[in-house]
């Protein structure tokens, strides 16, 4: 029985795993009019925000993960157990960044929060804010942001 039980919980958590690699698209357009494409994955749950990216060793660079959040509210982050540096665009409900936070140290049990509130975190690898030139204002769409 213990072995069976051991199966079924390997299957369960192998499902979980191979489901949260599941990416979608996402763009984040400059006031300048250039777009930037990412795939992304999903943190929805209390369960999937709380791991993040939490003891991943690499992040292509044209992936993130996007933290999603019922409503607009003062979002707290943090890098416990995170070896990559990330950036962290805050995005508020109509799918505008309202806030950013870049390099954030790995394993840094600093909070990091937003000046404003938001309703969306997206997180890439630390110095793709400075290298695409996002900023403040710019726009977010697909993945649900903004809709």
């Amino acid at each position: 029985m213990r072995t069976l039980l051991y199966v079924v919980l390997s299957l369960l958590a192998w499902t979980a795993a191979a489901a949260a690699q599941e990416r979608v698209p996402l763009t984040v357009e400059t006031a300048a009019g250039v777009r930037h494409e990412f795939q992304v994955e999903i943190a929805a749950t209390e369960a999937e925000r709380n791991r993040g990216l939490m003891y991943r060793q690499e992040l292509a660079p044209d992936h993130g993960m996007l933290f999603v959040f019922a409503r607009p509210t003062r979002v707290t982050m943090w890098m416990k157990n995170t070896p990559l540096p990330l950036d962290m665009l805050f995005i508020g409900n109509d799918g505008r960044i309202v806030d950013l936070h870049e390099r954030a140290v790995p394993y840094s049990l600093d909070t990091i929060a937003a000046g404003r509130r938001a309703r969306y975190v997206l997180e890439v690898n630390g110095g793709t804010v400075e290298r695409l030139g996002l900023a403040v204002g710019d726009r977010v769409t697909g993945a649900g942001v903004g809709g």
